[in-house]
């Protein structure tokens, strides 16, 4: 019988222990990805008027839930509509404050919830992404009746990513970019230090690649405080846009502030952003 040395055993455990954690952040990386309340919200969970509830249908057949809210009554009507597509956690109860105060600006909203937020079925991934979030720009044009040249994309977080991705097939009037990362391997090894993020991970959100094939106006905005998205992550995609870009920091501000929500450095810029585009 060989004999193997204390020294060999303790590596054999440290690499079996190594091999074990590999396998368990590949089959349970999503959850650490995405953080859904599926919970989906009741008309009487808010006191916004003009929200409509509406239906996306999906090209792999789901239906999902999604709320279009129409401009504030007296003001005047744009005719231009911002599609949002929201980060990784909650559902489309937390961006109503944004709608909210988009609706007071004259525009219209479409709040997305993706597969396995806000009450809708399946579970989240890139790919699942990218097809709730082309079947909302399909809804806004085709049911809503906004043209395409009216349309903006406002992606928060990671849905930076997915509205970048977004444009990348379908060019919007105007691209809104709320603390977008690089691409999400990237931010994930700024949290998981320890592993081989790139290595492992299954969904990618090459934003920084894509950003560079995209010519519409683009405003990103970030906060300098954002312990999640790191800002020189949001700065880099701004550098590598192939077309117009504004930049707006928000001094001070975390990833989840409400100043990132629905603060007026983030409304006034938006709506210049639509202006832009009358």
């Amino acid at each position: 019988m060989v004999k193997v040395s204390a020294p060999a055993r303790v590596a054999l455990v440290v690499l079996l222990l190594a091999a074990l954690l590999v396998a368990v952040v590949w089959l349970l990386q999503r959850r650490l990805i995405y953080f859904p309340d599926r919970s989906a919200p009741s008309p009487t969970s808010h006191s916004v008027s003009g929200v409509q509830d509406v239906t996306l249908r999906t090209v792999d057949g789901l239906n999902l839930d999604a709320w279009l809210v129409a401009p504030r009554p007296g003001t005047p009507d744009e005719h231009v509509a911002v599609l949002v597509a929201p980060g990784n956690a909650g559902n489309r109860l937390a961006r109503l404050p944004l709608a909210a105060a988009l609706a007071n600006r004259g525009i219209t909203v479409l709040l997305v919830d993706y597969r396995g937020y806000g009450g809708n079925p399946g579970s989240p991934s890139e790919k699942g992404l990218a097809r709730d979030i082309e079947a909302a720009r399909t809804y806004i044009i085709e049911q809503a009746g906004i043209p395409a040249e009216r349309l903006l994309y406002y992606g928060e977080s990671l849905g930076a990513a997915v509205v970048t991705a977004l444009s990348a097939k379908h060019p919007p009037a105007g691209l809104v970019l709320r603390s977008p990362f690089t691409d999400l391997p990237a931010v994930g090894q700024e949290h998981y230090p320890f592993l081989p993020v790139r290595l492992l991970a299954r969904d990618r959100f090459p934003v920084r690649d894509l950003i560079a094939r995209i010519t519409a106006p683009t405003l990103v905005v970030y906060g300098t405080a954002d312990s999640i998205v790191p800002p020189a992550h949001s700065v880099i995609v701004a550098d590598n846009a192939a077309g117009p870009v504004r930049i707006v920091a928000v001094e001070g501000a975390d990833h989840n502030d409400a100043s990132l929500l629905n603060g007026p450095q983030l409304i006034d810029a938006v709506a210049d952003l639509a202006g832009d585009i009358i």
